[in-house]
């Protein structure tokens, strides 16, 4: 098969498309042809070698964490699963042209549903979704998501109003206009601090986006409320009277198919922004990078 294989840390060169081998099953797998893949944060992340220091890696590796395809060979051990299904997941080296998916972690493409724009889906309404149920918003609560715009944003943001939340988006400035589209309570631009200033007191923040600006905000937390992060605990919130909940989504075949719905009703957006082939990722890799493009950039072969 043909594959992305990433031979070391440093810039987008280090990614070459090329010859590799097919995966041999262990139990309960089962093999996914490949129909889409994209490009997430924590892909060029690890290319950069941003998380060195606590994980090592074997090069070469095949990179990414999104599969959305058709099943092409399933392992003995009592999977359900059919040849031909349309499925998607959250699982590893899915750069290529196949990809062995534990069973337990597939859930069906719904009918409808475009199978390039479920390829975009697993990692961040998977992180979205869990992100909201660690923190457990009860309803009337005024919950900030930060990133809103991005996708784990909009899924939390979806999944907070599902339980009735007080939901107010964080985003920059220029993307106000853009975030009405959530429907939330209020829009609060992060880039400015009489915004962030005149922020009213909060049951909880889902972070996406840390850095400076998460200093800022926990000021605006109810003593005993909760922080939900994606990017692991803040030195920010060390010694305040606030509960972390810091995490790396897991696969969840159940939540991702209930949100895989929700986009497939309309109720939730998570927009594709451009389109390129498996060959061309160490490009797509450069401009999500750069971070100028609003929305998912996926990966087709």
């Amino acid at each position: 098969m043909k594959a992305v294989l990433m031979y070391g840390y440093g810039s987008v060169d280090q990614l070459r498309y090329e010859q590799a081998p097919t995966p041999i099953l262990a139990a309960s797998e089962v093999l996914v042809k490949l129909a889409a893949t994209s490009v997430n944060p924590i892909d060029w992340k690890i290319r950069r070698g941003d998380a060195k220091a606590v994980s090592t890696l074997q090069f070469p590796l095949i990179p990414g964490r999104d599969v959305a395809g058709e099943i092409s060979t399933v392992a003995a051990g009592g999977s359900d699963f059919k040849l031909g299904q349309r499925v998607m997941a959250l699982s590893n080296r899915t750069y290529a042209e196949f990809v062995a998916v534990p069973s337990t972690s597939l859930a069906l493409v719904p009918e409808g549903l475009d199978i390039e724009q479920a390829g975009a889906l697993p990692l961040v309404v998977s992180t979205g979704a869990e992100l909201m149920e660690r923190i457990g918003p009860q309803r009337g609560d005024t919950v900030l998501v930060t990133g809103a715009l991005g996708g784990v944003g909009r899924t939390a943001v979806y999944v907070a109003l599902e339980r009735g939340a007080q939901v107010i988006v964080g985003v920059r400035a220029r993307q106000k206009q853009e975030a009405q589209a959530l429907q939330a309570s209020q829009i609060v631009a992060l880039d400015s601090d009489g915004e962030i200033g005149a922020l009213p007191e909060l049951d909880a923040i889902a972070d996406t986006v840390g850095g400076e600006v998460i200093g800022k905000l926990l000021p605006k937390l109810k003593r005993g409320s909760v922080l939900g992060s994606v990017l692991g605990k803040p030195k920010a919130a060390e010694g305040k009277d606030i509960r972390v909940e810091a995490f790396f989504a897991q696969p969840n075949a159940m939540r991702l198919a209930r949100m895989a719905e929700a986009v497939r009703s309309g109720k939730l957006a998570i927009p594709i922004a451009r389109k390129f082939r498996l060959s061309e990722a160490a490009a797509a890799q450069q401009l999500a990078e750069v971070g100028h493009v609003d929305g998912k950039i996926v990966l087709v072969p």
